[in-house]
């Protein structure tokens, strides 16, 4: 593979009456372009993210763009300075991204909201914005006065809604919702309509899109975005942020985190060195120092465990 390395992360909800069979000639046309990455397909759409050449990747988008539903795919693109995937991955799922709650986004999803006019909308004090988002995902970075849910996964968001809605709602005429790739914050939408909130709007593409295509000047984005793969986090732009990831317990990793003496590359961090056992973080030291000889070798070390990296 060149030392051009594009990712795309694509998600659609659509109509796939059997996703099982889409699977096959996808990982067939995937694996022949060297594409690695995650894929899922489920009866509601598609949703993956992926990396390798720029003609290998398009060839890919090229391929599910012809699937029922799915001409309209719209990737985010960005650039890896290596490949940030060991493996190539296509698995069907009930869900494309594991909310719990039975809803139809094709159907019942609140209104698009580009990234353009996405700033006026949540400078509106009549609007409650959102962050759909995982409560790590939160800390590397948000929009200014977002709610955070504090949910340690995306299933959490309906109970938490549920339990703080008329807190959320009152003296608002609207809600504004976002998370990484603009799958969670579509569901959720659907899911809020399904509560009876009526004017609800998600960030059309996430803060992917928004990242990318809002100047510097403009954004009113704080701190960087978290995404599931090597690269950590993203900035404006797309450019490579500064956190790392923490092969211990896989928590992004802040240039502050690491000057602490509860740091330790491929050990530990200051948010697991105390719930880790001496014996614990033996283990991840010599996995580490496996991981840094199979480099210097040019061998592929697993070392990161792609579990979540399609749940944008």
């Amino acid at each position: 593979m060149s030392d051009a390395v594009r990712v795309a992360a694509f998600y659609r909800f659509a109509r796939l009456a059997d996703p099982a069979a889409l699977r096959g000639p996808l990982l067939a046309l995937a694996r022949e372009r060297g594409v690695r990455g995650t894929i899922l397909l489920a009866t509601e759409g598609v949703n993956g993210t992926i990396a390798g050449t720029a003609e290998a990747v398009d060839a890919v988008v090229a391929h599910v763009r012809g699937w029922p539903g799915c001409a309209d795919l719209a990737p985010k693109y960005g650039d890896a300075a290596a490949m940030p995937f060991h493996r190539l991955k296509a698995k069907v799922k009930r869900e494309i991204v594991t909310m719990g709650v039975a809803v139809d986004p094709l159907r019942d999803a609140g209104a698009y909201v580009a990234p353009a006019d996405w700033n006026a909308l949540i400078a509106d004090p009549e609007t409650v914005v959102i962050d759909t988002r995982n409560a790590y995902e939160v800390a590397v970075g948000t929009f200014p006065g977002a709610v955070d849910p504090g949910t340690a996964g995306f299933a959490d968001f309906p109970a938490w809604f549920r339990a703080n809605r008329d807190a959320l709602l009152a003296g608002k005429r609207r809600v504004a919702m976002f998370c990484t790739g603009g799958i969670r914050c579509e569901k959720s939408t659907a899911f809020l309509k399904g509560e009876g909130v009526e004017d609800v709007h998600h960030l059309d593409g996430g803060i992917l899109r928004y990242l990318e295509e809002v100047p510097a000047a403009d954004s009113v984005w704080a701190g960087e975005c978290f995404v599931f793969d090597q690269r950590v986090a993203v900035g404006q732009g797309l450019a490579p942020g500064t956190h790392v990831l923490c092969f211990a317990c896989r928590m992004p990793v802040s240039p502050a985190d690491r000057v602490s003496p509860l740091f330790a590359e491929g050990v530990s961090c200051p948010s697991c060195h105390d719930t880790r056992t001496a014996d614990e973080r033996a283990g991840y030291a010599e996995r580490h120092r496996q991981q840094r000889l199979a480099e210097a070798r040019g061998h592929a070390h697993v070392g990161w465990r792609e579990e979540d990296e399609a749940a944008r």
